[in-house]
C-alpha cells in the first residue's frame, strides 16, 4: 500500500500516466486497519476550500468489492478525471468483510471519505448519525439528475424526507448454481418457482449423486435476505417501521427448516457453511467447489463466474417469486464533512447518469439506475454473465412483489445478531427455539 499524500495548491492540473491499478489501494489485514483513518481522512480536512471552479481538488473515494469491481470502478473514475482534469480521485477499496467496521472507525473521527459506497443495511444508520451529506439541494437543482431513474429507486435513498444517497444500481437476490457440475451428475437444473421443500429434495439428490464432500444446497439460515424473502413469499415482512414484522415462532420455524435440511443431507456441515457466511465471492460454495448453490445477489453472477472454471446459472430464491423485489443494490453517498460538496455531487451524478461510465460499469452493481443507460448497457455487453443478469432480472420483474421500505436504524447490528444465533443452531449449541428467543431479546434492545 502506498502511503497517503496530502494534496497541495501546487498539485498539477493533469495527472501523470499510470499503469492499470497503479494507484489502487486495497485494504488488507491489521496493517490496513491502522492506515485507513490516515488514507481516507485526507480529503475532508486536507484541501482548502476555493471559489475557483478550476482549482485542484482531491476527493477520497471508498467502496467494497472484488478485483473485477475495482477494475471497472477505477476505469469509470479515470474517465471522470479525463473530463474534469482539475479533480483527482483517490480510490480505496476492500472486501466486504470488515468494510463497515472501517467506515465506522473513520466516520467516528469526523473524517468520512468524501464519497463512499453503502447499501440499505447501513443507510438509515449513517444518515441517522448525520454522517451523510444531504443531497436534496443538488437533486432539486438538477446537479444530480434523477429524472430518468425509477421513482422507487430514488425513494429508496431517502431518509426522513432527505436524499441521503443515490442508487448505484438495481438488483434482486438470486440463487446461483453450478451448471457444469449438475450436468455432470445428470440432474435437472433448479427452477424459479420451486418450493423450499422441492429445493431441499433436489439438494439432497445432488449430495447423494456427488458421493463425497460436495453438497447440493447452502444453508442460508444466517442470511437476512434469504429470511426476508422466505417471509415475503408467505405474505409477511421483515420490518414494520422500526419494529420486526415477524414472530419468534416464524424464526424458530426458519431455523428448524435448515436443521432438517442438514439432517436430510442437502446442506453441508457447520464448518463448510461457516466459510461462506461472510458473503465474500471467493468463499462461496460454487467458487470453492464444495457445493452446487449459493444464495447471492443477481449482480454478483459475473464476479462469481470469473472465480470458477464451471459454468454458472441463476434462478430466483425458492418460494413464490412475489417475495423478490427490485432493490437499490448499492448507493453512492457523500460525507457531510467534505469540503467539496459540489464536486461530490458532480461525481455522483456522473456515475449515475453518464452513458460512457454506465458502459464501463456494466451491471457489476446491478442494472443501471438510469433507464436510458440500461438499454445502452445491455446492447453493448460482451460479458455473457452480465447479459444473463439483465435477462434474469427483466424476466423476473413482472413476477416481483412491491419493494418494502429501507431497513430501519439498527439493521446492521441485527444482521450480525442473526448470523450469530443462526450459527449457534448450525453448530448444535442452541435449539431453534432458544436461538429465536435470543434473537428477539437482542432485537428489542437494538431497534429501540
Amino acid at each position: 500500500m502506498h502511503p497517503a499524500t496530502s494534496p497541495t495548491a501546487n498539485t498539477p492540473a493533469t495527472r501523470a500516466h499510470r499503469t492499470p491499478f497503479g494507484r489502487r489501494r486495497l485494504l488488507r489485514g491489521v496493517a490496513a486497519t491502522a492506515v485507513v483513518p490516515l488514507v481516507l481522512g485526507v480529503a475532508a480536512c486536507g484541501d482548502a476550500a476555493s471559489s475557483d471552479p478550476d482549482a485542484p481538488v482531491t476527493i477520497e473515494f471508498f467502496w467494497w468489492g472484488g478485483e473485477s469491481r475495482a477494475e471497472l470502478t477505477e476505469q469509470a473514475l479515470d474517465l471522470y478525471e479525463e473530463k474534469n482534469p482539475n479533480v483527482t480521485i483517490n480510490p480505496t477499496w476492500q472486501a466486504f468483510t470488515g468494510y463497515y467496521d472501517k467506515l465506522a472507525t473513520i466516520s467516528a473521527g469526523g473524517n468520512a471519505p468524501d464519497i463512499f459506497q453503502i447499501d440499505d443495511n447501513g443507510l438509515a444508520e449513517y444518515a441517522g448519525r448525520n454522517v451523510t451529506l444531504d443531497l436534496t439541494p443538488f437533486v432539486e437543482s438538477g446537479d444530480i439528475d434523477l429524472s430518468n431513474h425509477p421513482e422507487s429507486l430514488t425513494q429508496y435513498g431517502q431518509i426522513d424526507g432527505k436524499q441521503v444517497a443515490v442508487a448505484a444500481g438495481e438488483n434482486t437476490p438470486a440463487l446461483v448454481y453450478d451448471k457444469t457440475k449438475i450436468t455432470e451428475l445428470g440432474l435437472p437444473e433448479p427452477e424459479t418457482g420451486w418450493t423450499y421443500d422441492e429445493f431441499i429434495a433436489w439438494g439432497a439428490q445432488v449430495t447423494e449423486a456427488a458421493g463425497g464432500d460436495y453438497w447440493g444446497a447452502m444453508d442460508p439460515s444466517s442470511d437476512y435476505k434469504a429470511l426476508w424473502l422466505w417471509l415475503r413469499s408467505q405474505g409477511k415482512e421483515f420490518y414494520d417501521g422500526p419494529q420486526l414484522a415477524f414472530t419468534e415462532a416464524d424464526l424458530t420455524e426458519w431455523f428448524q427448516f435448515w436443521l432438517d435440511a442438514r439432517e436430510a443431507g442437502a446442506t453441508p456441515p457447520a464448518d463448510v457453511v461457516h466459510e461462506a457466511v461472510g458473503g465474500g465471492v471467493s468463499d462461496q460454495l460454487v467458487v470453492t467447489g464444495k457445493g452446487a448453490t449459493s444464495f447471492m445477489w443477481s449482480n454478483q453472477l459475473s464476479e462469481l463466474g470469473k472465480s470458477t472454471e464451471s459454468e454458472l446459472g441463476m434462478v430466483a430464491y425458492p418460494g413464490d417469486p412475489k417475495g423478490q423485489w427490485a432493490r437499490a443494490s448499492l448507493y453512492w453517498a457523500g460525507s457531510r464533512s467534505t469540503e467539496h460538496p459540489e464536486v461530490v455531487a458532480d461525481v455522483i451524478d456522473f456515475l449515475a447518469n453518464d452513458p460512457e461510465a454506465a458502459q464501463i460499469l456494466g451491471v457489476d452493481r446491478g442494472l443501471p439506475s438510469n433507464i436510458d443507460n440500461r438499454e445502452t448497457v445491455q446492447a453493448g455487453l460482451d460479458d455473457p454473465y452480465m447479459t444473463a443478469t439483465v435477462e434474469f432480472e427483466n424476466a423476473l420483474i413482472p413476477q416481483m412483489g412491491p419493494a418494502p421500505a429501507p431497513p430501519p436504524q439498527g439493521h446492521g447490528p441485527l444482521r450480525s445478531t442473526l448470523t450469530t444465533v443462526a450459527e449457534s443452531v448450525t453448530y448444535g449449541q442452541a435449539s431453534p427455539a432458544d436461538a429465536a428467543a435470543e434473537f428477539f431479546r437482542q432485537a428489542e434492545a437494538t431497534l429501540e
